[in-house]
């Protein structure tokens, strides 16, 4: 199982009230919101390993430097020029510092957490996928990554609906009855359809519906565009229009919208902990945040 970790706790921090308090009275909903997801994870679907897969790159610059819009409307702030620091993400004041203490929660847990110098959390989880020689459920509130559901390897998107108690299981034959598409052929939807939320432009005047269509004919992006250039196909003249317009676009941005397969991920031990990794720690970050029942829960899951 690989959580898309910051998705998660962008999810918990919107869905627990901010009332839920540390005893200093600092917010910790977050951090309690995502012990209680990962706990009814584990419970729900009992994998074998588990792994929180981080962002330590929110927006790589080598994915800016092929589309400069991409999730530009996030910026809060700017790195100086010449840095090797990422920019800073639009976080709500109250939730980042909650992250610190996620991740030293879950190292004293001893729950894997996984990232990459400049690569996100997505790149963390394709390349992990890859790597794997056996089933694996990602959770994740982000529909990029239905581009990953393989029926043959048994890779599924565990996408939550409400909470981590209703999910949608996302394999390939729910992507073809909803969109029409397979796993490869989702990144390629994406790209033409465009997403505001990563400030994707996608192809304008290709919504949804029409890229599915355009995809069933014509089989993946090099075979839409290989009609565009195609005086005897189908395409309308305005599908034809607006796909030379956007090439440009469409030749850098399946880059962009895959997600990596061969990120320098370090070796860990993935197997779920049979205790916990610093026990004296945990129990000091429990009563120093006031994590209570949220860790009890998790604890009795993870040690029955």
């Amino acid at each position: 199982m690989l959580l898309d970790t910051a998705s998660l706790y962008f999810r918990a921090y919107f869905g627990v009230p901010e009332s839920v308090r540390a005893p200093d009275g600092t917010p910790v909903n977050a951090v309690r919101g995502l012990l209680d997801f990962i706990a009814r994870l584990v419970q729900d679907h009992q994998p074998d390993d588990l792994v929180a897969c981080m962002d330590f790159d929110w927006r790589p610059q080598w994915r800016v430097d092929l589309i400069p819009s991409y999730k530009a409307h996030r910026v809060a702030e700017e790195a100086p020029a010449g840095s090797a620091a990422p920019d800073a993400e639009e976080i709500p004041d109250t939730l980042s510092p909650q992250v610190p203490v996620i991740e030293e929660v879950l190292d004293a847990l001893g729950i894997a957490r996984v990232g990459a110098a400049g690569y996100e959390a997505d790149d963390v989880i394709g390349t992990l996928t890859a790597r794997a020689t056996g089933p694996v459920d990602i959770v994740t509130g982000d529909r990029d990554l239905f581009q990953l559901a393989d029926d043959a390897r048994g890779v599924r998107i565990l996408y939550p609906l409400k909470g981590v108690g209703t999910l949608q299981l996302t394999d390939e034959a729910l992507l073809r009855e909803k969109y029409g598409v397979d796993g490869p052929g989702y990144a390629d939807l994406a790209l033409l359809r465009g997403d505001p939320s990563d400030g994707l432009p996608g192809v304008p005047g290709i919504g949804e519906k029409t890229a599915a269509k355009l995809l069933d004919r014509y089989g993946d992006l090099a075979g839409i565009m290989a009609a565009a250039d195609d005086p005897a196909s189908q395409l309308t003249p305005s599908q034809r229009k607006r796909l030379t317009e956007a090439r440009p676009y469409v030749e850098v941005a399946p880059k962009v919208v895959r997600v990596a397969a061969d990120v320098p991920v370090p070796d860990v031990d993935a197997a779920l902990p049979g205790e916990p990794a610093d026990p004296e720690r945990l129990e000091s970050l429990a009563e120093r945040w006031g994590l209570g029942g949220s860790l009890q829960r998790l604890l009795a899951t993870l040690h029955p």
